[in-house]
């Protein structure tokens, strides 16, 4: 049978040309004609080809179209983003007249208008619309005498939803709800829906968060049918199910996690050996064994891809019965769990390992308290608590402490950012933000993690097993080089070119700015000019981590991705090391749609993370409007400046705000300067700030500059220089009558001076949008 992929290799190569499908039958040499048309069908349904007016087929990227997500904006216009194997990979501006009924998140098929140039994206039309990305819209009713109205929570949905009459639902004015779409906009018609459930009205407590579950369309209840098989798996490990597996029982390890943790999917334990190397053990939950493949259980972990943590709950992944109970290594009880057990000599490097299936009992629950106050505190009481796991924890601490120099040296860059939590009452009303500790302890099982992520990675890579990847791809040049020009503004310059970079380079340069007042300012930058990783069938390496192999294997409680890694090792263990050639067409076949859903699924869940953090952190500050806080500048942009308090609440100083003078954004140095008193605003600057005002709608937080020694709203802006009032007998002056004559002593001898002033005012716009 004919594969997606030749089709689509041989569509690429240089020589091809458009085809009719009797061709491409003749060049394929295909006997059966039924399925090798409804294969086209589908590819075309799809829009990974097209077929032209004369009925001949090709690749989109060879037809200048380009397949991708469509994110809108609240302006109306909105981007193109290719896929991430769509050949092209630059965002296509599409203005909001060449929208054609498309929505935010849409796949859709853009054609090209205009390639790249002075600075602009390349700009195009939605010619086609794949597949709808919204069904149901999440916003807030507004009421009219025959007729209501949804305005959208997310933004990127510039117009608001028609509900008729008979379509409300017992929505009342303020109302927070969730629209099922009926119609989608055509022409200058916007989209039309029916309420399907109304939240609460905007101002009651939890329907804030609730909001953002329903707009992300995050599942909370389990379906009949997964709780039903939850309920089946036994609450205890029967000697049956110990049968082929390793007993590691008598060996001393431990958890570590934080103290409000329910899912507890890994444990560590050290042994030195005799040879001078240490033998690091990772156990891991073995929740394949009871997540059947092709299972109502399995099914649901794979819809929703990841657990999500929100500000006051969990969406986990799997039901509570497994992720709280047998698949959690709780203390002291017998759990199923897949072990890699690492030998790791003096410099860092895995001498060997063995992965294998085991059963383990964990000693004692830590947490990352109680571990950094036996290693950095040495508090007596808690060393006496734990006195016989004391020696595991400092073996533990200087094992760490080798990976962790071994991983900087390979060239690992370490972005240290401050995170913070906050802290909510019964009501879900945020009463504090508190910084989150990264001690010790965090990082030691960081390490411990990431040796065997790549562990296993190489493993099963080197066997040619089909895998799923976790991969971070080399920067954009573009981005990069941006990033390069950016840093010679304080002093620094990259070794090397933007597009053969090494990590190795970028961690040097974090080392040199350390402590520096400049830390920020770079760190930031250089964040926003890297990748977003992902998963993937291909091993192409983490950037990030300077690793040549990465996955996850050790969070499948969490983790959909994990899960797929432990079923296939489960799998290679039971057929003796290898797999039949059958199930391996099979997990090529799969693999590479899993991990695009599995990518999506997560970003989707850390846009809610976000979302969820900001609206509480908004919250937080609505009662401190007026006061006065110092802050950092955290992002630069030509409408203001963005500044980040120490409790990592971030709002933004809108230029309309910056009243003593005229400020003009410089894209190289990220400032704004102003006109008159030159002075600057940078990334990375320390300053002073009020809370003018918070928005919870839109979930921000509007900062006005607190001048040194002033406390009171800044002067009101100068006038420019060089406007000075008319005189009487100016006013009194008659305006020209030769306006060609005025237009030439303005420079202009051809008289075209309002029309060029238009064009370059038009221009101007248009690259305005663009960015």
């Amino acid at each position: 049978m004919m594969q997606e992929h030749e089709i689509l290799e041989y569509m690429r190569k240089k020589a091809y040309k458009p085809m009719k499908a009797e061709e491409l039958q003749h060049a394929f040499g295909i006997e059966d004609w039924n399925a090798f048309i409804a294969l086209l069908n589908q590819m075309e349904a799809e829009g990974k080809i097209v077929r032209t007016r004369t009925k001949r087929y090709g690749v989109p990227e060879r037809l200048n179209l380009v397949r991708g997500r469509l994110q809108g904006n609240a302006k109306g216009f909105g981007f193109a983003i290719p896929d991430a194997d769509f050949p092209f990979q630059q965002d296509v501006f599409i203005h909001g007249n060449d929208m054609n009924g498309a929505m935010d998140g849409d796949l859709v098929l853009a054609r090209i208008h205009s390639m790249k140039k002075e600075g602009l994206r390349p700009e195009g039309e939605i010619v086609r619309i794949l597949k709808r990305g919204r069904t149901e819209v999440v916003g807030t009713y507004k009421a009219s005498k025959h007729f209501g109205f949804v305005i959208a929570d997310d933004k990127r949905l510039s117009s608001d939803i028609f509900i008729p009459k008979e379509a409300k639902n017992g929505a009342k004015e303020g109302d927070k709800v969730v629209v099922e779409l009926t119609d989608y906009p055509k022409g200058r018609r916007s989209a039309e829906g029916k309420v399907k459930e109304v939240l609460g009205h905007k101002e009651d407590p939890g329907v804030d968060i609730l909001a953002i579950i329903r707009q992300h369309q995050l599942p909370e209840a389990f379906p009949d049918d997964v709780i039903k098989e939850a309920e089946e798996v036994p609450d205890t490990i029967s000697v049956v199910e110990m049968a082929g597996r390793r007993d590691l029982r008598e060996r001393t390890m431990v958890t570590i996690d934080g103290a409000d943790a329910k899912d507890l999917d890994d444990a560590v334990s050290v042994e030195a050996l005799e040879n001078g190397n240490i033998r690091l053990g990772v156990h891991i939950a073995d929740v394949s064994y009871y997540v059947q493949e092709g299972t109502a259980l399995d099914r649901e972990a794979y819809e929703r891809g990841t657990s999500v943590y929100l500000v006051d709950r969990v969406i986990p992944m799997l039901p509570p019965r497994l992720s709280n109970g047998i698949c959690s290594l709780n203390p002291q009880v017998d759990r199923l769990t897949l072990t890699c057990d690492m030998e790791i000599d003096s410099s860092g490097d895995v001498v060997d390992h063995e992965i294998y299936p085991s059963v383990i009992q964990t000693n004692e629950r830590m947490t990352y308290q109680a571990v950094k106050q036996i290693l950095v505190d040495e508090d007596p009481e808690v060393i006496h608590q734990y006195e016989s796991l004391v020696e595991d924890f400092r073996l533990m601490g200087q094992l760490a402490e080798v990976l962790r120099k071994r991983r900087f040296a390979r060239g690992a860059i370490d972005f240290d950012f401050p995170e913070a939590k906050i802290i909510v009452d019964d009501q879900g009303k945020p009463v504090d933000i508190v910084p989150k500790p990264r001690t010790v302890a965090e990082q030691m099982i960081e390490e411990f993690m990431l040796a065997a992520n790549e562990t296993v990675s190489e493993h099963f890579f080197k066997m040619k097993i089909p895998f799923m990847y976790r991969i971070h791809e080399h920067p954009d040049p573009e981005k990069l080089q941006a990033f390069f020009e950016f840093i010679t503004h304080f002093g620094y310059q990259a070794k090397g070119k933007a597009n053969k970079i090494k990590p190795r380079v970028l961690q040097q340069l974090l080392e040199e700015i350390k402590g520096e007042p400049e830390e920020p300012v770079i760190s930031t930058v250089m964040l926003r000019s890297m990748q977003q990783a992902k998963y993937s069938p291909e091993c192409l390496g983490h950037f990030g981590l300077a690793a040549s192999y990465y996955s996850h294997f050790t969070s499948p409680i969490r983790r959909y991705p994990d899960l797929v890694i432990h079923r296939i090792i489960r799998e290679v263990l039971d057929n003796h090391g290898n797999l039949p050639d059958k199930r391996k067409s099979e997990l090529n076949g799969w693999l590479p749609g899993a991990a695009q859903h599995a990518s999506e699924r997560e970003r989707i869940a850390v846009d809610a993370e976000r979302q969820t953090n900001d609206l509480k952190k908004a919250e937080f500050m609505q009662d401190k409007v007026g006061e006065t806080f110092e802050g950092v500048i955290s992002s630069v942009t030509s409408f203001g400046v963005f500044v980040e308090l120490e409790n990592t609440v971030e709002g933004m100083v809108h230029v309309s705000y910056m009243t003593d003078d005229y400020y003009h954004f410089h894209e190289g140095s990220m400032s704004l300067v102003g006109e008159r008193t030159q002075k600057a605003y940078r990334i990375g600057d320390k300053v002073t700030v009020r809370v003018a005002g918070v928005n919870l709608n839109e979930r921000k937080v509007d900062f006005e500059f607190v001048e040194e020694g002033n406390a009171q709203k800044p002067p009101h802006r100068p006038k420019r220089l060089g406007t000075p009032k008319k005189t009487a007998e100016q006013k009194k002056r008659k305006p020209r009558k030769n306006n060609n004559e005025a237009r030439k002593r303005n420079g202009n001898k051809n008289g075209l001076g309002f029309k060029k002033s238009r064009m370059k005012k038009k221009k101007s716009k248009r690259k305005h949008r663009a960015n």
